[in-house]
């Protein structure tokens, strides 16, 4: 079991496999994109199998795949199949913008993928286009329209964006009306790739919960599950959910229960700390496996207690401005 210094249990790694991504969202890397790093700087799989079986043995139960777009990398579906045969994972999870899966969406539930989390963040052709700089909302509305069909556990991400993409909220909505979906709406966080990108005009989880409530007075909050990000709620009438990541504001700390790993090797212990060490560097210097593991655990009982403080102690020569797309989503 591993436990970091304020007693959380951590079960729960987000493993970004690459840092490449066929969109260009604006509020995740620049226009040009990111200088992507050459292949020989990113874990091999060989590396990231050994992590997580490593980990594993440890006690982390749950893996989300992320990137970047993860289904980039070659061969992700032959890794898929390694990472869910390892006996103590119990859920693979992968987060997906769903423009490169259409063929995959079969061969995924037959190998018993537990569930998929769909990056959608209009339902307006010229609004995705205008956000992604690509025009491929066609593709990821037939890819949704698939995953419902093969009965996944569907969750759609909307990173909602003052001035951008508001007026989509109450039509995002509207997809878990007659389906069993769960739609969550993230607040923007400053994780694009320049330095000063602020939030301004930021709508934080409150704005967006009254402006649902606005229109739909039925909404009532229900139980979140164990360890959850997001505050749930649903409305009458409607088969699926919502729910409201409050990213930024960063309520939800005290339950954390993840590690990170980027595409280069570095543990993250948050999403807002600037890497603990670089496991890459560790094996291909001929770690052994109780070295990996005596500085995870070394890592986790120095856990800054919240969003807030890992902000607070990061190197000042790392100021928050880096790509989420090197972070893993």
């Amino acid at each position: 079991m591993l436990v970091d210094n304020h007693g959380r249990i951590i079960n729960y790694m987000r493993l970004a496999v690459t840092d490449r991504c066929n969109l260009r969202c604006f509020y995740c890397m620049p226009e040009n994109g990111i200088k992507y790093l050459p292949k020989k700087q990113l874990l091999s799989y060989e590396e990231m199998v050994r992590i997580t079986s490593l980990f594993a043995k440890e006690g982390i139960k749950k893996i989300r795949i992320t990137g970047g777009e993860p289904f980039l990398r070659n061969d992700m579906m032959d890794f898929l199949e390694t990472i869910s045969a390892i006996p103590e994972i119990e859920k693979v999870h992968i987060t997906t913008n769903g423009t490169l899966i259409s063929d995959k969406i079969e061969p995924l539930k037959k190998m018993g993928i537990d569930s998929i989390n769909l990056s959608l963040d209009s339902m307006d052709r010229d609004r995705f286009y205008k956000i992604t700089r690509r025009d491929d909302l066609p593709v990821v509305l037939e890819t949704m329209q698939q995953l419902i069909d093969h009965n996944f556990d569907l969750r759609i991400n909307m990173v909602v964006m003052a001035n951008q993409n508001t007026d989509d909220i109450l039509p995002m909505l509207e997809l878990a009306k007659n389906t069993p979906i769960n739609v969550r709406f993230i607040e923007e966080m400053p994780f694009n790739g320049t330095p000063d990108q602020g939030n301004e005009g930021f709508w934080s989880h409150l704005d967006i919960l009254e402006h649902i409530k606005s229109v739909h007075p039925s909404v009532a909050k229900i139980p979140d599950p164990p360890h959850s990000t997001s505050m749930n709620y649903k409305i009458d009438g409607f088969k699926g959910s919502f729910g409201i990541i409050a990213a930024f504001s960063r309520t939800f700390c005290g339950t954390c229960n993840r590690i990170r790993l980027t595409p280069m090797g570095v543990i993250k212990t948050c999403l807002y700390d600037n890497g603990i060490f670089n496991i890459r560097d560790m094996i291909r210097n001929n770690a052994t496996d109780e070295d990996i593991i005596n500085a995870l655990k070394s890592a986790l009982a120095h856990r800054a207690k919240d969003g807030h403080e890992a902000e607070k102690r990061r190197n000042l020569n790392f100021p928050i401005s880096e790509s989420m797309s090197t972070i893993g989503g």
